[in-house]
């Protein structure tokens, strides 16, 4: 007998809200499970416009720790819903620490793992710090 499992990959237009764009990610996590996902993933710092083109001191200011207010909205859906999450944190882990962290959410709404982004390469025609 085979094990499947389904998984669900969320991606949408953000806008400049991240309060907006959780919900609308939850909405859609929420979609994802009632079309029979147990993984849901999402797509990288999903909470606003990506910014890691560009240097810009004001993006630090939508840092947050981990866990923080947006792990524990995922941990509340994840929960309810009994899937697991993989999402992208912009992470603030200390003064002057910043990760774009992957988080692992499990069925039970418990952080299970991080990942934390150290360096971005630059490459030819595109610069990310």
């Amino acid at each position: 007998m085979k094990n499947i499992i389904k998984v669900g990959l969320v991606q949408q237009k953000v806008t400049k809200d991240p309060s907006k764009n959780l919900s609308t990610t939850c909405n859609s996590i929420r979609l994802a499970a009632a079309q029979g996902a147990r993984i849901i993933v999402l797509q990288e710092l999903h909470l606003t416009p990506y910014f890691c083109q560009t240097q810009n001191p004001d993006n630090f200011d939508l840092a947050e720790p981990v866990p923080g207010p947006v792990t524990e909205t995922l941990s509340d859906v994840a929960k309810e819903l009994k899937v697991i999450i993989v999402g992208s944190i912009f992470e603030k882990r200390g003064k002057g620490i910043y990760h774009n962290t992957a988080v692992v959410i499990d069925q039970e709404g418990k952080l299970a793992g991080k990942y934390r982004k150290m360096h971005i390469p630059d490459d030819p025609g595109y610069y990310e710090k």
